[in-house]
């Protein structure tokens, strides 16, 4: 038996309940959210920092406090939840087959699909670091996992591998628990993370981070014992001679996150290269009618804010699918990514409407000028790879644009790296 419903939300996160509070209000009559973990949250309940919703609620939230405002608002909505369910496939007609021990093996064909799976992080398989495979390596957010939900410490000793913003929380949550961070090392002469961490959790805390380093070798057979950290050069290669010894009982992990798209790709969903989540258009659409996208399943974003933000218009635009059936997809112009510029979502705007572009730069560097085509012009005074710069833009803008099959995003450095 095949169960109908509006809309389908795989994912609990704050893009989950996001995308599916926002279909509630846009009309949708049924909206399920579909997600495999025991609770709704995604990671939010592990995150016991602050730093949440200061652009979205214009206040400082913890991770747990930004996710029970969501949550309350989908009950109030009657949002449906079906909790420690997998979906085992997505096919391209939009049919959903999920499983769990209560119900067992399930079909759900919805009137529209949000895709709110989220990311996950590169683990150590993905490095290739030579070494043994001693216990004592995680990733970092399994480590914050540990720490903050189970009330588990794995170790009193600790290297970071990466500088993402994850590391760089963890490595002040652990030298608040009374351990000892040694270092965070990263093989970019930048940092991974906002500016915000680097200074409050590394540079508040007296944490060293060695930029342009990289681990050249795990030590240590049933538990590591420390690590071989090296400096790198312009090739990201370790200069022979530069090598350290850093004693350790954990090495954690923070070196990028990838976005979840299995799922993406049996539907038969076309994939961005660079930022390895779905083609989408300015209404958060894929390639596959009816099938949306947000959050950190589209792009890796930099606050839990813009996440929810995200998912909101995808959760509108599937409500108004569902409810209107086939929406044209606003694919006449395709955005470029052009001189400095590592890639721009949306990918596809239809030049009608107001944009919203979510873009990164492929280098640092002071006093930037960026250029949507010859549209629009905009300086800064600085911009950072691990910055996300968001860049509104108004329909009247893009009048002149209408003719063109794509516009190009150019970011010149005026102030070198």
């Amino acid at each position: 038996m095949v169960s109908k419903v509006d809309v389908a939300v795989i994912g609990a996160g704050p893009a989950g309940l996001a995308a599916a509070i926002s279909a509630r209000e846009r009309g949708a009559e049924r909206v399920i959210i579909i997600e495999r973990a025991e609770r709704l949250g995604g990671l939010l309940p592990q995150c016991v920092h602050n730093g949440f919703g200061l652009l979205y609620f214009e206040k400082d939230m913890t991770g747990p406090e930004y996710e029970k405002a969501f949550v309350d608002k989908a009950n109030s909505l009657k949002v449906e939840f079906m909790l420690e369910t997998m979906v085992i496939d997505l096919n391209e007609e939009g049919m959903l087959t999920v499983v769990n021990r209560q119900q067992g093996y399930k079909k759900i064909k919805p009137g529209a699909i949000v895709l709110a799976m989220g990311c996950r992080e590169r683990p150590r398989g993905a490095l290739g670091i030579p070494g043994e495979r001693p216990a004592g390596i995680f990733t970092a957010g399994t480590c914050q996992r540990f720490v903050n939900v189970e009330g588990f410490m794995p170790g009193s000793r600790y290297v970071v591998l990466g500088s993402g913003d994850i590391g760089m929380i963890m490595a002040r949550r652990l030298t608040l628990e009374g351990a000892k961070v040694e270092a965070v090392v990263e093989i970019m002469p930048w940092p991974g993370g906002l500016i915000r961490n680097e200074v409050q959790c590394l540079h508040d805390f007296g944490i060293r981070l060695l930029l342009e380093h990289t681990i050249t070798f795990i030590h240590g057979k049933r538990r590591i014992k420390g690590v071989t950290v090296a400096k790198v050069d312009r090739d990201l290669r370790p200069i022979k001679g530069t090598e350290r010894f850093f004693p350790c009982d954990c090495l954690l992990i923070s070196a990028g996150l990838i976005p979840e798209n299995e799922l993406s790709k049996k539907a038969g969903i076309e994939l961005d290269l660079v930022t390895g989540g779905p083609v989408v258009d300015q209404n958060r659409q894929t390639s596959v009618p009816g099938i949306f996208a947000g959050g950190n399943v589209v792009q890796v974003h930099d606050l839990v804010d813009w996440v929810s933000w995200e998912a909101e218009l995808a959760g509108a635009a599937a409500a108004s699918y569902a409810d209107k059936g086939k929406i044209k997809r606003a694919d006449q112009i395709r955005m470029v990514a052009g001189e400095n510029i590592k890639y721009v979502v949306p990918q596809y705007i239809s030049g009608k409407d107001d944009v919203t572009l979510h873009l990164r730069v492929s280098r640092p560097g002071l006093r930037a000028n960026l250029k949507v085509g010859n549209i629009l012009s905009k300086r800064f005074r600085s911009v950072r790879p691990s910055e996300m710069i968001i860049l509104d833009i108004k329909a009247e803008k893009l009048r002149d644009a209408r003719t063109l099959k794509e516009l190009v995003v150019d970011c010149k450095l005026e102030g070198g790296d």
